[in-house]
């Protein structure tokens, strides 16, 4: 990410009884606790703040991607899944690239919005879910009302929006960047002919009336009713990959939950096609240690984290892929054998390595909600780069992802391209439970940051004691590949204790300090839930534009 796009912002370390809301933009925050104020749940508020933030946070997540949820239903106890990503068109098949003399997909335009958007499909399963389950009073309209007067009176354009747009507006790589050479793009992301500037007043009429369709008409017009009809349409006028069948044909599914063991709790987050197995497999090896005993923020600390991501990331790339077309063996790799074995594996005077080179990935939102009642609900929304495929169909003001680009186009790869199947996908939504109620709801940005991050929060809490500001804005790092790089590093911010970054790379990590609080470490979020008294605890990254907000 451009070392430009750090921004800084002070959340204070909000406390309540009734509900909580935390995002990495305020006013998703603020659409989701007025929800809650209508005597709205824990879901209708994350729909309602999810909304807005595909309105405000476009260069992160749209109408045009993805989602995955995990909802806490306090009636009966029960923790669900919901899958609410898009396969891949009928006509994205390896041929078609290869033919065109492609090696890889690519990384911006119609080719690479090559899967149907599943976000809206999740906000209805989900607020359908609310109104059935939870007893929610309120409407499908009312919960898009917010995200529609946004886009509709407009929003003052925050400084993470405004950095990203900067970046894809500047000269440079012309595949990842230049998105003024898309017509779409550029007539809704750049209405004044150039990138967007912090403050100004940003309207966005298309996706107003988008947003009206939708909540006049209901989330199926946006599948299989006029807006899928004019999405179709352009893909098909402009040689795109998505044919009306394809969106006929999606729908999210609710899916069980995948956890592990940390400390005597329960660690929550979805199965494949995500990489939660990969962010369970980090705790379910650091279960095997005295992780308070090595100091937090330590060489330590750190070090063990980073080799229990290694392991991690071995397994998940040789296995993870949608689990409809493969093979996964969960029940191994999350078994505590498997954990010993890994844990054994690590050496804490010296470094793995060389590990294959990860890819850089995307961008993201994570949000949580908790109400009065103890519904929560961890959600992450993903359009994958920034500002996903930089396409805008015609009329529509709906940015589409680029999520299928991460196919491999070889046929014998796990996560190999074909029509239907969904890809590998980052997001990972949190959540810890004690006595089968959640302690704790957690997740942040970051593609290959998640699980690393994630692990960092849940140590910092658990067993350091940590308040979730404190867990949150806390010194991070982040074991991966950036924009450009040839081989993966170790990127540290700057506020880590003297000597502990010289140690790491005397133990082999190819360090590289950054700036502090950048949000190329992402942005975090979390709610403790305290289980005593019910008092609910908030936290939003200083990284970001957020706010954790209760009542």
């Amino acid at each position: 990410m451009p070392s430009y796009c750090s921004t800084i912002s002070h959340s204070t370390n909000p406390l309540a009884t009734h509900g909580m809301v935390t995002s990495p933009n305020h006013l998703a925050t603020q659409a989701g606790l007025d929800i809650l104020r209508r005597g709205g749940t824990a879901v209708d508020a994350a729909v309602a703040a999810a909304a807005v933030l595909a309105v405000v946070y476009p260069h992160m997540c749209t109408l045009g991607g993805d989602s995955f949820w995990l909802v806490f239903n306090a009636g009966t106890g029960e923790l669900r899944g919901l899958n609410a990503s898009g396969r891949a068109g009928s006509k994205a098949t390896i041929r078609h690239y290869r033919d065109k003399g492609y090696e890889r997909i690519p990384a911006r335009g119609v080719e690479a919005a090559n899967t149907v958007p599943g976000a809206v499909s999740g906000w209805m399963e989900a607020a359908a879910y609310s109104r059935s389950a939870l007893g929610s009073p309120l409407s499908w309209e009312v919960l898009l009302e917010s995200a529609r007067d946004y886009a509709e009176g407009g929003f003052p354009v925050s400084p993470s929006l405004a950095c990203w747009s900067r970046a894809n507006a500047a000269a440079g790589d012309r595949e990842l960047r230049c998105l003024q050479r898309f017509p779409g793009f550029a007539q809704t992301f750049m209405p004044y002919g150039r990138a967007l500037e912090t403050g100004v007043l940003f309207r966005q009429p298309a996706l107003a009336a988008t947003l009206r369709t939708l909540a006049s008409e209901g989330g199926e017009v946006f599948y299989r009713g006029s807006l899928a009809r004019r999405m179709v349409a352009f893909l098909e006028a402009h040689g795109g990959l998505l044919t009306a069948e394809d969106f006929a044909g999606h729908h999210a599914d609710w899916v069980e939950p995948i956890s592990v063991n940390y400390r005597g709790m329960r660690v929550f987050s979805l199965p494949p096609n995500t990489q939660g197995m990969a962010s369970l497999e980090i705790l379910n090896i650091l279960d095997r240690f005295d992780v308070a005993s090595l100091g937090e923020g330590s060489a330590d600390y750190c070090h063990l984290i980073i080799e229990a991501t290694k392991e991690s990331f071995l397994d998940r790339d040789a296995y993870l892929s949608d689990p409809a077309f493969t093979h996964i063996p969960l029940d191994w790799l999350l078994s505590e054998r498997h954990g010993r074995e890994q844990a054994a594996r690590i050496d804490m005077a010296r470094a793995a390595g060389p590990r294959p080179p990860l890819d850089p990935k995307g961008d993201t939102v994570w949000l949580g909600a908790v109400d009065g009642a103890g519904n929560a609900v961890s959600l992450i929304q993903s359009i994958y780069y920034d500002f996903g495929s930089g396409i805008v169909p015609d009329g529509t003001g709906v940015l589409l992802q680029n999520r299928g680009c991460f196919f491999s186009l070889d046929p014998n790869h796990v996560n190999c391209l074909l029509p239907g199947k969904r890809t590998f996908h980052t997001l990972t939504p949190a959540m810890l439970l004690h006595g089968g109620r959640p302690r704790l709801v957690y997740g942040t940005m970051g593609g290959e940051g998640q699980p690393q991050t994630q692990a960092a929060m849940l140590t910092r809490m658990v067993d350091f004691g940590m308040s979730p500001q404190e867990a949150v804005a806390a010194p991070r790092w982040l074991y991966g590949r950036s924009w450009g790089a040839e081989t993966n590093d170790l990127k540290m911010e700057s506020r880590f204790a003297p000597g502990v970054m010289e140690e790491l790379r005397r133990r082999g990590h190819a360090v590289t300090e950054v700036a502090d609080y950048t949000d190329s470490m992402g942005h975090a979020g979390a709610i403790l839930i305290r289980q005593e008294d019910g008092v609910l605890q908030g936290a939003a990254d200083p990284r970001g534009d957020g706010l954790a907000a209760g009542w």
